[in-house]
């Protein structure tokens, strides 16, 4: 029999949550320590995936296809191209550092008066990773919506019961275990950022189902080209390719938009932005990591898979109104990161920068620029990672996210201080890092087509050189300011989170070629599409 190794892959994380959840109150550190457990076999599954998954074979590869809704044609299909084999292992690669990372988040909010917070918030994240690996699988577009939308949920708790329950943390004081005692204030905003990430985001699904509904309805058409209607992602690309969908351009025009403008809100492109630095803010860092580098990708992850492939003319005819979008967000939100006074909000603006770079290279619609955006979707997540966790490592120690409030820190942890500015200097694109080479494909690939989008974007880079060297100049350099002397350096739970993450920059940085190897194949399909040839 044959083991369905996708299936196992998205329920192994929902059957860890269960027994977490299962775990009695009063044993935090079990319950940690199971869910650790379930991320970790999550991850070593992904590998077995990659070792057997063959990049010269069909493009995708142990599918899985089961009936499901037979009235509406929908069905349980799941399969794994190179795109999906690299987003997958980035997503299981950050969830156990992510749960080690936030070993003791639980006890921020123990003035809820629950024993179970740790249980909770650890369930939670394997709960968010598990119908994030399902929308990187799906090949039914019914199945991706649903998930997609159910994600929002958990997200939702994460960042509304689970963040910081202060505006600065300024003043407060943090216990020996790094987590802050006394947080009994500054929910409003924590609150107020959790309804606004999870408004615009039921907003953008909301047009995306009527979008869905619509694209069923040309399926299900009496003349059309199908036996009824189907929510089969193949057979629709396929079709479309050929260009026998039969339907009025007009439609389909509608269509791409409904599905576009969800991932716009998701990913986040300019001017859908605006939930993500305070949904960032107001989480724990472990969370707002989870929501940039891994969450926030299945947006630009489904503009290559369904977008262009769904709606191949639609991308074309709107891929340079996307580009402008797209390039007026890489250097908005560089421009942002350099007048913020808050750290954390300062990495939170250099994400929708990054995400413009990302998207900028998904629509350029070259061979270069879709592997180097994909690509970049590995390497942001990776380098945002680093330097958020890092960062808040730091926060969790001084009581403050304010920059003004730090100066001298590397001459009392050095090894924070150096494993910050290897994380920061990840993130301004420093050749030898891995994020470099992404950058490169995508700015290489996109200036043969839209030669002034590339310029403007390579300008940009000047900016994230600013915003991330000054940024370590005022913290990390200078002498030491009152109340920075008691830093401590990181410990080794927190090594264990951080020297993986360095260690794969450096590893991307200087051999990208495991990772291009799986992911060019799998994007050229896309680009013949979007040309308007045949498959």
């Amino acid at each position: 029999m044959t083991i369905p190794g996708l299936t196992v892959l998205w329920v192994l994380p929902i059957l860890g949550a269960i027994i977490v959840a299962l775990v009695p109150a009063d044993r935090p550190t079990i319950a940690r320590g199971v869910a650790v457990g379930f991320a970790t076999g999550t991850l070593a599954i992904s590998v077995a995936l990659a070792v057997l998954f063959d990049s010269g074979g069909d493009r995708y590869q142990f599918v899985e296809d089961h009936s499901w809704i037979a009235a509406f044609g929908a069905r349980y299909t799941l399969g794994l191209d190179g795109v999906g084999l690299v987003l997958v292992m980035l997503t299981t690669v950050l969830t156990p550092l992510l749960l080690v990372a936030g070993w003791h988040d639980g006890s921020r909010v123990a003035n809820y008066g629950s024993r179970r917070v740790s249980h909770t918030y650890m369930a939670l994240i394997l709960v968010v990773e598990s119908m994030v690996i399902v929308s990187f699988l799906s090949l039914d577009v019914l199945l991706f919506y649903i998930f997609f939308e159910a994600m929002l949920i958990p997200m939702y708790f994460l960042i509304g019961g689970f963040g910081n329950a202060s505006g600065s943390f300024r003043g407060l004081h943090s216990g020996p275990d790094g987590s802050f005692r006394g947080l009994h204030s500054g929910g409003t905003e924590r609150t107020r950022a959790a309804v606004k990430f999870l408004l615009y985001n039921l907003f953008g699904g909301l047009v995306m189902l009527a979008a869905v509904i619509g694209l069923y309805v040309v399926t299900a058409r009496p003349e059309g080209p199908f036996d009824g209607g189907t929510f089969d992602l193949r057979t629709i690309a396929d079709t479309a390719a050929s260009g026998g969908l039969g339907v009025d351009p007009a439609v389909l025009n509608a269509l791409f938009l409904g599905f576009m403008f969800a991932f716009a809100i998701k990913a986040p492109l300019w001017p859908f932005h605006t939930w993500l630095p305070d949904a960032a803010v107001q989480s724990t860092p472990a969370t707002a990591v989870l929501m940039m580098s891994v969450v926030d990708k299945v947006g630009t992850f489904a503009m290559l898979r369904f977008c262009l492939e769904l709606f191949p003319g639609s991308s074309q005819t709107f891929a340079p109104w996307i580009i402008t979008l797209a390039v007026i967000g890489i250097v908005y939100g560089a421009i942002l990161a350099i007048g913020q006074t808050d750290m954390m909000r300062l990495i939170a603006y250099t994400s929708i920068s990054h995400f413009g770079f990302i998207i900028l290279g998904i629509f350029a619609m070259t061979g270069q620029s879709q592997a180097g955006a994909t690509l970049y979707m590995v390497n942001h997540g990776i380098s945002t990672a680093a330097l958020f966790l890092i960062a808040g490592f730091l926060v969790s120690r001084r009581g403050s996210r304010a920059i003004a409030d730090y100066g001298g820190v590397q001459k009392v942890a050095p090894v924070l201080a150096g494993t910050f500015l290897i994380s920061g200097l990840a993130t301004l694109s420093l050749p030898g890092l891995a994020p470099f080479i992404s950058e490169f494909l995508v700015l290489i690939g996109t200036f043969g087509r839209y030669g002034v989008a590339a310029i403007v974007a390579t300008g940009a880079l000047v900016l994230s050189a600013i915003y991330i060297l000054w940024l370590y100049q005022r913290v990390m350099t200078g002498p030491v300011r009152g109340g920075n002397e008691k830093i401590s350096d990181l410990v080794p739970r927190e090594l264990v989170v951080v020297v993986p993450l360095i260690a794969l920059l450096i590893v991307f940085g200087v051999y990208p070629k495991p990772a291009l190897d799986v992911i060019t194949p799998a994007v050229q399909p896309t680009i013949v599409d979007s040309s308007g040839g045949q498959r």
